[in-house]
This record gives structure tokens, C-alpha cells and sequence, in this order.
């Protein structure tokens, strides 16, 4: 139907005859002579249509933004002052010599100019519509690009790409399942898969030694910008690797894709760090590194004080008080300080003490703060020593339980860095090792930091059982720019040590073999070291691209309820369905 791409006609094409499809990006009629910019994939071309063939100018002025023509004619030379040099093609112009519509449009509800506001609803509920715009054609393509060269990366290191099931069995993975009803089994379920963690531990059981898939995982979980309730996952998995090697290699497949895609050198070797030390300094496990302010602990300052506040805090364990300096940032109005404050409360942060540094050397009237008359003079000094505060910065205070400091002031930092622009750099991957093996949550039970199958840093068995809040592990987590785009770990290979861990969560010799005893059962049957990692694919794209939301890294994607819009799923089921899958749907009675 074409001879040519809309967006690749350029003046190598001159006195040629072309036939191009497309859609009408807009119309405009000078004078009598109707000029059409028709758009592809590939990009626009101006189409001239003369009012001397009339009929063809007829169909011309029929033309609507959004209707699909095809259109030969020759090509000429733009007049000069009729150049646009903003388009690969703005130098020519195809004279048209046949039109054919082939499709008509009713007005569109989302417009392609990229500089006009559509509702993020409009967008979705129309999605047909917003994947023409060139934003969304460029960040599906460029998603393309990255999956074809991970692809592309992973297979030259001998690495196979093996399906794993969607129908399994529910897993605890620290979000609901969505559960399918099964039609044969009467009362049963499967679960689709929040990832095929079990079922690549057995590939490498199996002897593949290095599998990789770009899956679709799904949790059922409430939503944010990044989340999703499908999404999609670079899931790896390789055996007789210890971390580092891991490491290595996953981190030259990130490095050689920046390059490939972006153009972009990332330094080598990605800098580590403890999981300990990012909460010290940066109150968060996935710290933004480009933001040149971190976390000062003050707590040892402040054992005597008489300001209660902050004694609370520096004499209970659970407890920290920390100091954010922000270069020049007593140029900061109360209002924005209120804002600040308003802001930390969301993380559940009681306040936001402060002070204003204006003159160092005179700490009586150099410094500016309402809590500045509960502070001694040593703790006024001990405080501009300690954050390194010059004269024209200020100093936000989290004092508190230790989650909520880390919380608060952790997001704080990313707010006021943004608000400011205080990035250092454009790209700070880190890598985040040495996670603690369990964590407790708010009911005091203990939970795994990653999984329950992630292997644990101790010399034996009962050093895990008899001190488990004490144990690291070998899981590592890659963090760019804020983001954690992927999470790893060695696995656990022996059955003694896998029972352990399972029994340490509250999960019993009973529970443990119905849930997992495939699992525990393999690992009787020579067992390999083994480890992996999984990418976010979503995420990564979005990373890349520089977008807010991974709803711009997908084509159909989900809305914050979980909703299709443009399909209308989730949708009710039929009687006869339900009666098929042995299922009664309670009604809900609002109260």
C-alpha cells in the first residue's frame, strides 16, 4: 500500500514519485491550497493538494485530524521561508496527485499535539488513541530496544530462556495472590505466579545453570506510580556463582545497555555499600546518590539535654535524632518550612525543628530557630561542628522512632533535592548488599527482608536459630538514582538450613511440606549452589526514559484501583460461569 515511510522522505527523494499511509495530524487551508501533515510511525510529511484537480481537492477539504489516507504524489523542494528545520522532512514536500481515505475519524478525545493537556483517565480510557502520540510511540519502542538487547546480552552468556508456569501454587511473597478457581479440581486454586522463584530454583536443580525469562509476575496489592498489579520482570537465575561473580555480570549487562540505548557511560564498578550503612546515612535502603546531603546522627549530643524532645529520643534504643543540612537553605521562607513540615507529617513525623545558620561565628544571634533557647551553647557548637553548617545553610532535625526519622527525613531529602535541584549527577547506581536476614513486624513476628529462600550469612545453623535479628544475608539489591531496579540473592541449597529459616517464620514441619515440601523434596537430590536476580522491567524503563509513572513504560496498562478502563475489567462473571466453577459471589451490604 506504500512505497514510503511518512517520516523518511528527505531531499534524496526529489522528483520522486511516493506512496505513503497514514494518519492527518492536522489540516490547514492557505489561500486555496490545502496543506496536510501526515503522520506515522516514522514520523510527518507535508502534503500539498492544488485546488486546479479538483476533485482531489474536494477529498482534501473532506480530511479531519485523525483520518487514515493514503496518498501518492511527487516529491518537491519547500519554498524557501517554508522550511522547517525541527523535521527530518521539513525540507520537502509531497505534491499530491491521488488521495485515498481510508478510515474516518470522529473527533479524537486525546489530542496528539504533545503540548495540550488530556486527562491521565481520557488517556487511558482511549489508549488507542494516546499510543499514536510520539511520546508513547517513543517509550514502547524504546522498551522494545531494552528488552531486545537484554535479550540479546543475557543469550551471549549462554544463558536459556525457559517458560515457567503461570497456573502454580500459592506462595508467600509478601502480597495477596490472585487466585484462578480451578473447573476440575471443585474448591481448589491456583495462584498466578508474584514470581517464578521456587520454579527456577528447580531449573538449576534440573542442571540448566543459567535460565532467563521476561515473564509477567502479578500481585494484588495496592498501587502506586511504579506499581502495578501485572508487571513484568527480567527474571535470572544462575548456578555455581558466588555474589561477586553475580554481581559482576549483571552489573556489566546494566552498564552495556545505558551505553547501548542512552549513550550513557556508567562508572565501573557500581560503588557497594551496606544495607546498614545506606539506613545511617541515608535513613533508606535504596538511597538517591546524587543528592550531595546526608543523615548526621546526633543523638550522642543530646544524653543530657534539657530540651525533652530530643532527650526522649537519644536515650531510648529504638530511637535516633538526626541532622539534614541544606547548602544555602536559610533562604527558605516559613511558608516553605510549613510546607516541609506538612510534608513530614505524612510519614509520621510529629514536627520539623530547624535552624537557620547566619553567622557561625556568633552562635548566641547567628542563629535563627524557635528551639534555639532549649539548646546549651555546647550542644548550639557540637551541632555546626558536627553537620559542617556555613553561614546561609540550615539544618532540619528528625528526632523520634527510628522508622519514622528514616522515613521522613529519607523522603525529605528526596523532596528538598528535587524542589532545589540539587543533584550532583544525572546517573548514581549503588549496589546494596548485606541485608538483614529477618526483620520484625508491627505484631513482633519476624519476616524475611527479600524471601524465605534467600541464603543466610552465618557459619551454621543454630548461629541463625539462636540470634536471627542478627544474621545478614547474601541478598543484594541494584538502586539507581533512588530506584531499586532489581533484587537478588544466593539461594538456600540444603534442606537443615531451609527448614530453619521456615520454622523461624512461624511456618511448621506440616505447613512447610504443603506449601513447599516440592521444593524441600528437591533439595535430597543434589541441590546446586545457586542465585539470581530480578529486573523490573516497568520500572527500569521508566528509570531510563526519565518518566513519573511506569503507566508511560505500558501499553495497556492498569489504573491506581487496579481497573482497565478502556476494556472495563475487572468485569462481573456470568451465572452460568460462576455455576461452572462451582463459585457463589456473596453480595456486599453497605452498612
Amino acid at each position: 500500500m506504500r512505497t514510503h515511510y511518512c517520516g523518511q522522505i528527505d531531499e534524496s527523494y526529489l522528483t520522486k514519485q511516493v506512496v505513503v499511509c497514514g494518519w492527518v495530524h492536522r489540516r490547514r487551508d492557505h489561500g486555496g491550497v490545502i496543506f496536510i501533515d501526515l503522520r506515522d510511525h516514522k514520523g510527518l510529511v507535508q502534503i500539498v493538494c492544488n485546488p486546479e484537480d479538483k476533485s482531489l481537492f474536494k477529498l482534501a477539504e473532506e480530511c479531519r485530524n485523525e483520518y487514515v489516507l493514503q496518498v501518492s504524489g511527487t516529491v518537491r523542494e519547500r519554498l524557501e521561508g517554508t522550511i522547517n528545520s525541527d523535521l527530518f522532512t521539513g525540507k520537502i514536500e509531497v505534491v499530491a496527485e491521488n488521495i485515498n481515505i481510508l478510515s474516518k475519524s470522529l473527533p479524537p478525545p486525546v489530542d496528539q499535539d504533545e503540548q495540550s493537556f488530556t486527562s491521565e483517565d481520557i488517556r487511558l480510557r482511549y489508549r488507542f488513541l494516546d499510543l499514536r502520540r510520539k511520546k508513547m510511540q517513543t517509550n514502547i519502542r524504546t522498551r522494545h530496544e531494552i528488552v531486545r538487547f537484554i535479550r540479546d546480552y543475557l543469550e551471549k552468556n549462554e544463558f536459556a530462556d525457559i517458560e515457567t508456569p503461570i497456573l502454580s501454587k500459592t506462595t508467600p511473597e509478601g502480597a495477596r495472590d490472585y487466585l484462578v478457581p480451578s473447573r476440575t479440581q471443585p474448591g481448589n486454586f491456583f495462584a498466578l505466579p508474584q514470581s517464578p522463584q521456587l520454579m527456577k530454583q528447580l531449573l538449576m536443580v534440573g542442571g540448566f545453570d543459567r535460565y532467563y525469562q521476561i515473564v509477567k509476575c502479578f500481585r494484588d496489592e495496592d498501587l502506586r506510580a511504579d506499581r502495578q498489579p501485572e508487571f513484568t520482570q527480567v527474571d535470572i537465575e544462575m548456578a555455581f556463582m558466588d555474589q561477586d561473580q553475580i554481581i559482576a555480570l549483571m552489573e556489566s549487562m546494566i552498564r552495556d545497555l545505558f551505553n547501548n540505548v542512552l549513550k550513557v557511560d556508567l562508572p565501573n564498578p557500581f560503588p557497594r555499600i551496606s544495607y546498614q550503612e545506606a539506613i545511617h546515612r541515608f535513613g533508606s535502603d535504596a538511597p538517591d546518590l546524587r543528592i550531595p546531603m546526608e543523615f548526621v546522627d546526633l543523638g550522642h549530643v543530646f544524653k543530657n539535654t534539657e530540651f525533652k524532645v530530643f532527650g526522649d529520643s537519644a536515650n531510648n534504643e529504638d530511637s535516633r535524632i538526626v541532622a539534614l543540612t541544606v547548602k544555602n537553605g536559610s533562604e527558605l521562607t516559613r511558608k516553605e518550612i510549613d510546607d516541609y513540615t506538612l510534608f513530614v507529617s505524612k510519614f509520621g513525623a510529629k514536627g520539623l525543628a530547624y535552624i537557620k545558620v547566619n553567622d557561625t561565628s556568633n552562635l548566641k544571634d547567628g542563629l535563627q530557630s524557635p528551639i534555639i533557647k532549649f539548646l546549651s551553647n555546647e550542644e548550639l557548637k557540637a551541632i555546626i561542628e558536627l553537620t559542617k553548617a556555613n553561614d546561609g545553610d540550615l539544618i532540619f532535625f528528625g528526632a523520634g522512632k527510628a522508622k519514622v526519622v528514616n522515613d521522613s527525613i529519607s523522603n525529605l531529602r528526596l523532596k528538598i533535592a528535587k524542589d532545589r535541584d540539587l543533584y550532583s549527577q544525572p546517573w548514581a547506581p549503588v549496589w546494596v548488599i548485606n541485608f538483614p536476614m529477618f526483620e520484625k513486624n508491627s505484631e513482633g513476628q519476624l519476616t524475611s527482608s527479600h524471601h524465605p529462600f534467600t541464603r543466610p550469612n552465618v557459619s551454621n545453623v543454630t548461629e541463625l536459630t539462636d540470634k536471627p535479628l542478627e544474621a545478614s544475608s547474601y541478598a543484594y539489591d541494584m538502586v539507581f538514582n533512588g530506584i531499586e531496579i532489581g533484587g537478588g540473592s544466593l539461594r538456600i541449597f540444603d534442606k537443615e538450613t531451609q527448614s530453619a529459616v521456615l520454622r523461624l517464620l512461624g511456618i511448621g514441619e506440616e505447613e512447610a511440606n504443603e506449601k513447599f515440601g516440592f521444593l524441600l523434596s528437591a533439595m535430597d537430590y543434589g541441590f546446586p549452589p545457586h542465585g539470581g536476580i530480578a529486573f523490573g522491567l516497568d520500572r527500569l524503563v521508566m528509570l531510563m526514559l526519565e518518566l513519573d509513572s511506569i503507566r508511560d513504560t505500558i501499553a495497556f496498562p492498569k489504573t491506581q484501583t487496579a481497573s482497565d478502563v478502556l476494556t472495563g475489567a475487572p468485569s462481573t462473571a456470568s451465572i452460568a460461569q460462576l455455576k461452572e466453577l462451582n463459585i457463589a459471589v456473596r453480595k456486599l451490604v453497605s452498612e
